[in-house]
């Protein structure tokens, strides 16, 4: 290559030699640390100083090329295989790749995760140290990872979607701090074999459909841990299978590039093309790169020397991607073998000291913190009668094995406490003391930011009472939830809207009827039947700072989408340590159907799934909108479970009804009685109130209690205060026997404290554990119906007074 030629390099400009030589040098030099961050991290992993390690050696080239490409502003959903390409985006350095191997609680030196994620999980902080949106055009921007194979791809969707919705829709184009007009790019990543994943399938489609600004990239090394990919995917080639998603004649779809993960200028220009159609065109793009090698195998967990052959170890090292950069180097004359040689040199000193520097960060505090409690321990002992016991704690601190983690100076300082029971001196309070102070400091460290610490946290948004005027409108349940999202939609431009039938029929059981055609289709809109890219469109949505409504269309149907919520949204605060948010409604309805799969009531197992996600459970039209209007004020996700059978049924429209707020974790109490405390929510509600009218006649005096809200639940403990009156608990719902019911009880009874005030066991009435038979007469022999909270409640009282209330039956 003659110096004098110009060369075009990452941007498409056109550079000179020895700037294109300083480039391509640059990213070499990367590669290279990337490379020796893996090497180290393997052999950190297997001396102890780390519990796991998965790595992205073999795939540094291709993700050198992804990365000139990535804008700020752009965002990535990818997988734990990313680590060059955070680093030459400027993403993440070494340094916090190993202080995230090592597990760094400080959000400082860890800012993916502060320690929460195993390594090779990456996210770049969203949020100031207040909760408030940074401006995310001024950085670029990588979602926070997860685990699960092919859980990031609903996520992409939506944070593509985005731009799409950024772009079209004038009225957002001031947004300026979250996007310029819509010219962002989601990059995905994923491994071959995880493409098997419906996720993957699901996400590709509906990004297709909607014509969104995806650049997906498929990393190929041809195993899926150690199951090759022939086993994997038809044909054992992803573009082939997916080639019918080109777009040809027959339509507009995807663009579909192939390209061999060592060949760098390739990649390059590949990625440069990709992302030019992508960007302009909002064209969904797929990179298939082929022939990426794994050094190292899949993990720590296991060498791949088991089920490779010695042939094709050979080749991985042959076209090790690194190796090949540096033929090509050679070849074309960028660069000498000894420039070369010292950069890889450098390199590995490099990773060294960034390696050296993130432990010194990580173990230093935690000496400190020995050494206090060793302190504390050693005047405990001179002061106590189990001196030799507590000598030998302090002796366990001091193993010149190894260095101690913060589980073992607590497990210490506990089983000092234990052994000085009974025994007061000051030095005892002092250790207690110091036991005390770091057990708060350790719940900050650790179980932290389930939810938001914002000013904006949904439990700080006040209650603001529906208001009726003179004249009491009555309609129908539907037209309440009609008129709310009207004038949601009315005022805040944010928000967006979409679900299976809820945009030009206005859902089907009409909450949306008409608003469509009002508020326009990119704002209210269909999808396809895909109900975990429905959830992965609102969280990508939210993440960019869009307010969207995700409507599953029935609350059995929320399965579907039940991975990204448990795996991704609910967990994101806590993951991220309060450095990201996605504040995504999801709107169902549920309760009282018939069918097996049309009348579920699976609360318990939503409560147990999703927990950093709130649950809220209106038993009317009214209060569903005062949900809606409390999350749209706060910064947190929220799932709404509308009463299936309530559409229907008369309402008073309130006056207010763009300002009324409902609190959450807040009961309402809907009756006061005298003889037991019967709690519910929900469509049940209305059947306890038919079973209170014929339980009154029985002279049963019973108060009913709406607990309005699962999570959070009952946060003044008015329930409580209800047995200090009663003395008598029933809980109803429609779950099975040990679902919801188990977990109000156990509010109730051990948080609460309530068997305190118990004069008979509590009682719980539900569902059969069967699914709900089909029909009238399924749904009353399969759920609790009036007759049977009556029978329920009578026998109760009759255990109490048997005298006042004969046997029934």
């Amino acid at each position: 290559m003659k110096k004098e030629q110009n060369v075009t390099a990452s941007a498409g400009q056109e550079l000179s030699f020895e700037d294109f030589k300083q480039e391509v040098l640059n990213d070499y030099r990367i590669g290279w640390e990337s490379r020796h961050a893996s090497l180290i991290g393997r052999k950190e992993v297997l001396t102890g100083k780390a519990k796991f390690g998965i790595f992205g050696d073999g795939k540094e080239v291709a993700q050198l090329a992804m990365a000139k490409v990535f804008q700020k502003g752009d965002f990535r959903a990818g997988y734990y295989r990313d680590q060059t390409f955070m680093f030459a985006g400027e993403m993440s350095n070494i340094t916090e790749f190993f202080a995230q191997l090592y597990a760094n609680p400080d959000v400082d030196k860890e800012p993916c995760s502060a320690g929460r994620m195993m390594n090779g999980h990456y996210g770049t902080r969203s949020l100031d140290q207040d909760g408030n949106w940074k401006n995310l055009m001024e950085q670029k921007n990588s979602s926070a990872d997860i685990s699960p194979t092919a859980g990031q791809m609903p996520r992409l969707v939506g944070l593509a979607q985005a731009s799409k919705l950024y772009r079209d829709n004038p009225a957002l184009h001031d947004m300026d701090t979250f996007s310029n007009k819509g010219n962002e790019i989601a990059f995905g990543t994923i491994g071959n074999a995880s493409s098997a994943e419906g996720l993957f399938f699901e996400a590709i489609n509906a990004a297709g459909v909607l014509r969104v600004p995806m650049l997906m990239s498929v990393w190929d090394d041809g195993y899926g841990i150690s199951v090759p990919g022939k086993y994997q995917i038809t044909k054992d080639n992803i573009s082939a299978i997916l080639s019918g998603f080109q777009t040809d004649e027959n339509g507009k779809g995807y663009e579909i590039f192939v390209v061999n993960g060592w060949d760098y200028p390739a990649l390059v220009e590949t990625y440069q093309k990709a992302a030019k159609v992508c960007r302009e065109e909002h064209t969904p793009v797929l990179i298939h790169v082929k022939e990426v090698t794994q050094p190292q195998g899949h993990s720590t967990s296991g060498s791949h020397e088991r089920y490779k052959s010695k042939e094709r170890l050979q080749w991985e090292k042959d076209f090790d991607c690194l190796v090949k950069m540096r033929e090509w180097l050679l070849e074309s004359g960028v660069a000498s073998a000894e420039e070369l040689d010292q950069i890889e040199k450098d390199a590995k000193k490099h990773a060294g000291e960034c390696k050296r520097t993130a432990w010194a960060d990580f173990i230093e505090p935690i000496k400190a913190e020995a050494q206090e409690a060793m302190d504390a321990l050693a005047n405990l002992a001179s002061a106590s009668s189990n001196s030799d016991e507590i000598n030998d704690l302090i002796k366990s601190l001091q193993s010149p094995i190894g260095d101690p983690n913060r589980k073992e100076i607590m497990l210490a300082v506990r089983r000092a406490l234990y052994l000085t029971r009974g025994q007061d001196s000051g030095a005892r309070t002092a250790l207690l003391n110091w036991k005390n102070g770091m057990d708060s400091v350790n719940a900050e460290r650790f179980n932290s930011h389930l939810y938001s610490n914002s000013a904006e946290s949904a439990m700080n948004i006040q209650e603001i009472k529906p208001v009726y005027g003179d004249e009491v409108k009555q309609v129908d349940g539907r037209e309440v939830l009609l008129a709310a999202f009207d004038d949601i939609f009315t005022r805040d431009k944010r928000v967006v809207a979409f679900g299976e039938d809820l945009g030009k029929i206005g859902d089907v059981n009409q909450g949306f009827a008409g608003l469509q055609e009002k508020h326009g289709e990119i704002r209210i809109f269909d999808t396809g039947i895909r109900e975990a890219t429905i959830i992965g469109q609102g969280i990508g949505l939210a993440l960019r700072g869009l307010r969207p409504i995700a409507e599953i269309q029935y609350l059995d149907y929320l399965m579907y989408g039940l991975e990204p919520l448990y795996d991704d949204l609910s967990t994101l605060q806590y993951r991220t340590k309060g450095g990201q948010k996605a504040p995504l409604i999801i709107r169902t309805r549920g309760h009282r159907l018939e069918g097996i799969w049309h009348a579920g009531s699976p609360i318990g197992m939503i409560l147990n799934a999703i927990r950093g996600i709130y649950v809220l459970v209106p038993r009317d039209m009214t209060r569903a909108a005062g949900f809606y209007n409390t999350l749209l004020q706060s910064d947190e996700p929220g799932l709404v479970i509308e009463c299936l059978n309530g559409y229907r049924l008369k309402e008073q429209l309130p006056e207010n009804i763009a300002e009324m707020t409902v609190p959450l974790g807040v009961v309402e109490t809907l009756q006061e009685g005298s003889d037991l405390t019967l709690v519910t929510y929900g469509s049940c509600v209305r059947v306890a109130q038919e079973a209170m009218v014929l339980l009154a006649q029985m002279g049963i005096s019973v108060e009913l209690i709406d607990v309005q809200s699962l999570l959070p639940f009952d946060i003044n403990h008015d329930i409580v205060e209800s047995l200090k009156k009663t003395n008598r608990l029933v809980v109803f719902d429609e779950d099975v026997p040990g679902g919801a019911s188990s977990f109000i009880l156990q509010k109730i009874m051990e948080e609460q404290g309530g068997y305190f005030h118990l004069d008979s066991k509590p009682l719980t009435i539900t569902a059969k554990e069967h699914r709900p038979a089909y029909g009238t007469d399924g749904d009353y022999f399969s759920k609790p119906s009036t007759e049977d909270v009556v029978d329920a409640i009578y026998n109760m009282m009759r255990e109490v007074n048997p005298g006042e209330f004969p046997e029934i039956n």
